[in-house]
């Protein structure tokens, strides 16, 4: 089996074999990518222009990181390559679909906030329009489409927020405004978010005393919003956390279980030093190192209204060990 810098070249040299006709006269080139809390290979396809093919400056990609993971688990090149060929020529399509309807009309409409790790981007952050949250920054997206289960969207770089005309004030207005509406925050029990995952596969009556039985989960709230994606930044949205702080009658330790979520528990609960480990070792172990947000834990105080550090771990970066990825290549996924 090919070690990653054979298969890369490999990739480079063989992909255009498996591309449609239409594709023939391209050309491939491997460049890295700063996305977020990592660095990534990416393939990119230049298109020549043609009088039958839309003039457009795209250059659709894909992340050989991803595809070698594939590769490792199925140790067949060819089929490897098929699905990537494939894959890339969704990605060209996507693209033009998205030029063709105008992504930059409207903009100030379809941008949002995105929560990331202020020491693992510090790179990334000086392309980007952001202000700081704890060890966290808020930065921002521009949506293209919302489709179950998936939102694509790409971040605003410097670049793009000068074609659009926003300083970093500007874009923050508008997207602290447009996450709330297109993504409201929602607030559930750990056992609500369980009964919503499996509920519909099993007997009311199992999923009722597996419920009332597990109390620890009665006391863990999930925030995110309905699509669970991107969901960690509902706790920007002070209201939210009063309202469950009152509920609980209590302060709020927040557990950053990913980019998609937040865990709130009673100050009551614990010791915040022994909440952030467990966060931790979820996220090296179990978390996807895009997904990663924090390795800390916050403390929501009730009366002050106010979100602050609970804890400083030494445990800043979030990549000491990397979660499997999925067998994907990364060019519909909004990160």
């Amino acid at each position: 089996m090919m070690d990653y810098e054979t298969f890369k070249e490999v990739a480079r040299e063989q992909l255009l074999n498996y591309m449609p006709s239409e594709f023939e006269g391209c050309t491939a080139e491997i460049r890295p990518v700063l996305k977020v809390n990592q660095e990534l290979d990416a393939l990119e396809l230049f298109v020549p222009m043609k009088e039958s093919r839309q003039r457009t400056n795209v250059k659709p990609r894909i992340y050989l990181n991803y595809m070698y993971q594939d590769y490792k688990k199925s140790g067949d090149l060819k089929e490897t390559l098929q699905a990537a060929a494939l894959e890339l020529k969704d990605a060209y399509e996507d693209d033009i679909m998205k030029n063709g309807h105008g992504l930059l009309e409207n903009a100030k409409e379809k941008l949002v906030v995105q929560l990331i790790n202020t020491e693992q981007n510090k790179e990334l952050l000086k392309t980007l329009p952001h202000r700081p949250f704890q060890d966290l920054s808020i930065v921002y997206r521009l949506v293209a489409e919302i489709l179950p289960g998936e939102i694509r969207s790409s971040l605003v770089n410097k670049n793009l927020a000068k074609q659009l005309g926003m300083e970093e004030s500007d874009l923050y207005e508008a997207a602290i405004h447009n996450t709330k509406r297109l993504f409201p925050p929602v607030t559930k029990t750990m056992n609500q978010v369980l009964w919503d995952m499996v509920g519909d596969f099993m007997p009311i009556e199992v999923m009722s005393m597996a419920v009332e039985e597990d109390a620890v989960g009665n006391l863990m709230y999930v925030i995110s919003n309905e699509q669970q994606i991107n969901g960690a930044v509902s706790i920007l949205y002070e209201d939210e956390l009063h309202e469950l702080s009152e509920k609980l009658g209590a302060d709020l330790y927040l557990m950053p279980s990913s980019i998609n979520e937040v865990i709130a528990v009673s100050a009551d609960f614990g010791d915040p030093n022994e909440l952030a480990q467990m966060v931790m070792d979820i996220n090296m172990s179990a978390v996807l190192v895009d997904e990663r947000l924090s390795n800390q834990v916050y403390h929501y105080d009730k009366e002050l209204r106010e979100i602050t550090l609970a804890t400083d771990t030494p445990n800043k970066r979030l990549d000491q060990i990397v979660a499997e990825p999925p067998l994907a290549y990364g060019t519909k996924q909004s990160r």
